[in-house]
């Protein structure tokens, strides 16, 4: 399979000449074997695909593009202070990574994060280590996908927090048998993993010295070198897959099996996202015994429970997991348990989001209007979006009333000699498709600041039981799950509607981490209109691609003029 000319040739990487429909085809194709082979206990030929990956070249084009252009740390340099940005580089670097044999590990940076108390670690690889560390978790983690535990819901492709919570609202209900939560933290566990357990569990994985190197880098701090004895650098694009590596077992080690038909049995109900984790017991002696248990579990691989961090409570008391509270409310007249399950957003979530609003409204007083605005529309829709899966409609109204004070304030604070009437004039009004006139705006420069109860509750649909993207017979079934992009343009939002939330360049979900580019088909220059016939929403990448000499010729006949 041909990728390129350029590729097969044995020529210098050209960037823009990359068929990258067909990379990412190469890349799914050989992840899916891998899953496959690995569930049907195949190891032998496990290991020969992986090996195939490592050397694939579409795998080192997808793993470059991914870092350099997708990531969020893309423009954050490692220790040689070095950056990829121009699509030159990058070829240079496709070129290079190539000769996988030759690769020399460095140190990582370290660097601080603050955090709610305190502030957190992470060490930052150089560009080209990050980009092999992709190519690396592209070839580990379909072995894993087949083999991880259905309860693991953090940093795995497919899965995320919203799954954790409805399967914990599905444990909790106010029928249940196990009303007692061990809800537990793991202190440091990306620090603290143990070497020798990890190296074990990954086996004779083809890439494992690489592995080995990471682990036994260290990192650069001030100036000054420090040697690693134990963890994974918190903020490498491996570290997140070795994690989960060394944590599985867990539910394995609680006792807990599941029938044929998938239905759970065992003392114990364990839900876990990453190092966080919350086990529901029967009673609170079994709470009690299931943390000794994990505890002499965790022990073997360095890891220990946060004394700070774990709790036992009762599910009428509620417990916090992941910014959410989860808890048994009284319900006589309602319920025939007497009690009703509700999750909310915890206390301290709507805290410190208001701290962070607050501090928004005060950094802007001095600034046009619309800059407060677009600053605060993200923090507004992100926050709002993640916590729309709960119980959050009273909590919504209550932030959108602590909004309207906020704004009260500063308008007063910017017109301290106009009346209430005229600045409720300026600032006030109403915006297309709502009957609210209170919406704050700047008037001049057609801003509106977003409410929070404009985003609607919807329940999340849990992922089925040990379900992954890697398994090629549930390509429907991860079809139907795909989220459709957050566009708030309404014409970009017609354009994903058009092309069903995909690239029609490199045929990948749109919503990818690249920004999105309106392309018109025949230019503005040639008489092209602004008519949805003639644009396309493509990443960013692929526009530059689109408009370079040197893209496929099946890329510039893909997106001629349509007619009608």
């Amino acid at each position: 399979m041909q990728l390129a000319a350029n590729v097969t040739s044995g020529d210098p990487v050209d960037w823009h000449a990359t068929n990258w429909k067909q990379v990412y085809a190469t890349v799914k194709n050989l992840r899916q074997r891998i899953f496959r082979a690995s569930r049907e206990g195949d190891l032998k030929r496990v290991r020969s695909l992986q090996r195939l990956m490592l050397r694939c070249q579409a795998n080192v084009l997808e793993s470059v593009r991914r870092v350099t252009q997708m990531n969020q740390g893309k423009d954050t340099p490692g220790v040689d202070q070095k950056l990829i940005l121009t699509p030159e580089e990058r070829g240079r670097l496709c070129d290079q990574l190539s000769q996988l044999d030759l690769h020399h590990v460095h140190p990582v940076r370290r660097v601080y994060i603050p955090k709610r108390k305190g502030k957190r670690p992470l060490g930052i690889p150089t560009i080209v280590d990050r980009c092999v560390q992709a190519m690396v978790k592209n070839a580990l983690e379909p072995f894993w996908e087949a083999r991880f535990e259905g309860i693991s819901y953090g940093f795995r492709p497919g899965r995320g927090c919203h799954d954790a919570i409805e399967k914990l609202f599905r444990l909790a209900r106010p029928n249940t048998t196990r009303p007692w939560v061990l809800d537990a933290d793991i202190e440091g566990a990306f620090n603290n993993i143990g070497h020798s357990n990890l190296v074990q569990a990954i086996g004779n994985f083809p890439a494992r010295e690489l592995i080995k190197q990471w682990l036994k880098a260290g990192y650069v701090e001030d100036q000054m070198f420090h040697p690693t004895d134990a963890g994974v650098p918190q903020g490498g694009v491996v570290s997140p897959l070795l994690l989960n590596v060394a944590l599985h077992g867990m539910e394995q080690s609680l006792g807990t099996y599941y029938t044929p038909k998938g239905i759970l049995r065992g003392t114990y109900a364990l839900v876990r996202y990453a190092d966080d984790l919350a086990v529901l017991c029967p009673t609170q002696e079994k709470a009690i015994e299931a943390r000794e248990i994990l505890s002499q579990w965790l022990g073997t691989r360095g890891l220990k429970l946060s004394d700070e961090k774990t709790h036992i409570r009762h599910l009428r008391e509620g417990f916090n997991f992941l910014a959410f509270n989860i808890r048994h409310y009284p319900a006589p007249n309602s319920s025939r348990s007497g009690y009703k399950l509700l999750i909310k957003p915890s206390p301290e979530a709507v805290k410190e989001v208001k701290r962070k609003l607050k501090g928004i409204w005060r950094k802007h007083v001095g600034s046009p209007t619309v800059a407060l605005i677009n600053e605060m529309n993200p923090v507004i829709r992100g926050w709002s979006n993640y916590f729309h899966i709960g119980v959050a409609k009273e909590v919504f109204t209550d932030l959108d009333n602590f909004m309207y004070r906020r704004a009260q304030r500063y308008m007063k604070r910017r017109h301290p000699m106009k009346s209430g009437w005229w600045r409720t004039e300026k600032y006030m009004g109403r915006t297309l498709g709502r009957q609210d006139r209170w919406v704050f705006q700047d008037k001049t420069r057609n801003g509106t600041l977003r409410k929070f109860a404009w985003t609607k509750i919807v329940r999340h649909r849990l992922v089925r039981k040990t379900h992954s993207p890697d398994d090629p017979t549930l390509q429907d079934y991860w079809k139907q799950r795909r989220a459709k992009p957050q566009v708030t343009v309404f014409r970009r939002r017609q354009l994903v509607q058009r092309q069903q939330g995909i690239c029609p360049v490199c045929h990948q979900h749109l919503e990818n981490g690249e920004g999105l580019h309106i392309h018109h088909v025949v230019p503005k220059k040639s008489g092209g209109k602004d008519d949805l016939s003639n644009l396309w929403l493509v990443h960013h990448n692929c526009h530059r691609q689109l408009h370079s000499s040197s893209a496929p010729l099946g890329v510039r006949r893909l997106l001629e003029p349509r007619t009608r």
